[in-house]
């Protein structure tokens, strides 16, 4: 099975550090206001919520797999459940890459795989080089394609 990209791990890293700053913004605006909140607190939540989230990112990049098989795209992922998903091709509708400003910068891409089904159908493969993703993008499209030959 093929893991991602090391560095997924930074772009993790930086969505963990969003939901402590947005604490730390709340807490310092609440005492400012005179909330009954001390800032000591507000500072050990926020940062008991980033160490949680970077603790996370190391064991979600742990688990993170995926392979590409003959009949499926099967992906393992989750930290506190884990998520076998295994993707027939027949299913597939189409299949796009996305780089965020996150990503972009460090020089990751995401192939993002929607299926026919219900709201929410899509499966997202984060931390791939771009040419992986384009390469992957790419092989998936040609197995989709000829499942679909063969289904008829």
């Amino acid at each position: 099975m093929e893991s991602l990209n090391p560095r997924v791990r930074l772009a993790w890293i930086v969505g963990a550090l969003i939901p402590g700053v947005i604490i730390s913004v709340v807490g310092v605006i609440a005492t400012r206001i005179g909330a009954p909140v001390s800032l000591p607190w507000v500072v050990g939540v926020a940062a008991a919520v980033v160490l949680l989230g970077v603790v996370a990112v190391f064991f979600r990049y742990r688990v993170w797999r995926f392979e590409v098989r003959d009949d499926s795209l099967y992906i393992v992922r989750g930290v506190f459940t884990r998520v076998d998903t295994s993707v027939p091709y027949v299913r597939v509708q189409h299949i796009d890459t996305r780089r965020g400003p996150v990503e972009r910068t460090l020089g990751l891409a995401s192939v993002v795989v929607y299926t026919a089904g219900s709201r929410g159908a899509d499966i997202t493969i984060p931390g791939l080089t771009p040419d992986r993703a384009s390469a992957l993008r790419e092989q998936l499209r040609d197995l989709a394609t000829e499942s679909e030959f063969d289904a008829v």
